[in-house]
């Protein structure tokens, strides 16, 4: 659900009216009882208090929480809502490692109120890495462009040294396979420099000669269709002539600028690499909004419909692969 005092309940609440979204899933909302019971939506949903104890076969409101009045006002977020948002978050990851979810779709948190609680929180994507113990991958994935990142939530100065030839590499086979199952056919990648106008041949850095360019080679000696180090400017510049079917940029602003600046909403946030997909929709808790009836629904619309594609997507593969 998210933050109980952001936009998280009532963008849920407006996307699960819609015809397309309840014929493609079957919903299960992790989240606060009584705040989620204000929508009419929810109404008809079974309502569950604790841990869903296996797979549901009607749409269920797994009750984490049931914050009293103050503790969940639209706008006002309190320290309560900071510790239940994250325990949202835990009660999804524990479902999904008992086989009980196809896919997750995570509403927005506030970063700022669950590290005031005492536990350290730097995003989703991070926790789900950990929570899974595997290597993943964020994608930002748009109608006109869909951007991956080779580092997420590192501080610009810290970025050059976080850079390694085999980890790209890693990302490179993980873009590979995940979009082979999504076209049916080997995507097209183009991989980002890190310096302007990808370092010049090294006169504005050596990362792309010595760190991005190797990746990329060792990346096509084991099947990969990428090319690169492209200069992120000059590519996303092009977006709309579809080169490529994706993009691996190196820090967390080459991507997100772009993809945000051509589509805000209805890019949605993709977690690559986890057991199961999951997805998020591309905005935060947006307190200003919260309770006023004027957040847009279609963030949340377009990373429900994705969640459901992969989950799609993966059973293929797994089929495949069988």
């Amino acid at each position: 659900m998210g933050d109980p005092s952001g936009i998280g309940p009532e963008v849920i609440a407006a996307a699960l009216k819609r015809r397309d979204v309840r014929r493609t899933l079957l919903p299960v909302i992790f989240g606060d009882l009584p705040t989620l019971r204000r929508f009419s939506v929810f109404k008809s949903f079974t309502a569950r208090v604790g841990p869903l104890l296996g797979r549901v076969n009607a749409p269920t409101l797994c009750a984490v929480t049931e914050l009293s009045a103050s503790q969940r006002m639209p706008g006002r977020p309190s320290p309560e809502g900071g510790v239940a948002q994250l325990a949202y978050v835990r009660a999804l990851v524990d479902s999904a490692k008992h086989g009980e979810l196809d896919a997750l779709c995570t509403g927005p948190v506030s970063k700022e109120q669950i590290s005031n609680t005492g536990v350290p929180f730097v995003g989703h994507t991070e926790l789900l890495a950990e929570a899974f113990g595997c290597e993943v991958l964020m994608l930002m994935d748009g109608p006109r462009l869909k951007v991956a990142l080779a580092t997420n939530h590192v501080p610009l100065a810290e970025v050059s040294a976080a850079l390694q030839s085999a980890r790209i590499a890693g990302q490179l086979q993980l873009l590979s396979r995940t979009f082979s199952s999504l076209l049916r056919r080997t995507p097209r990648i183009a991989v980002c420099g890190l310096n302007p106008h990808a370092g010049e041949g090294g006169l504005l850095g050596r990362e792309e000669v010595d760190i991005i360019a190797p990746a990329i080679v060792r990346a096509c000696g084991e099947g990969v269709d990428c090319e690169g180090p492209f200069a992120a400017d000059g590519l996303f510049a092009q977006a709309g002539r579809k080169r490529f079917d994706v993009a691996l940029a190196m820090f967390h602003d080459q991507g997100l600028v772009a993809t945000k600046a051509l589509d805000f909403e209805r890019t949605v946030n993709v977690t690559l690499g986890l057991p199961v997909p999951r997805t998020s929709p591309d905005h935060g808790v947006a307190y200003s909004l919260a309770g006023k009836g004027k957040a847009s629904s279609k963030p949340m619309v377009e990373a429900l419909l994705k969640a459901a594609e992969l989950a799609r997507a993966q059973r293929r593969a797994d089929r495949t692969a069988e």
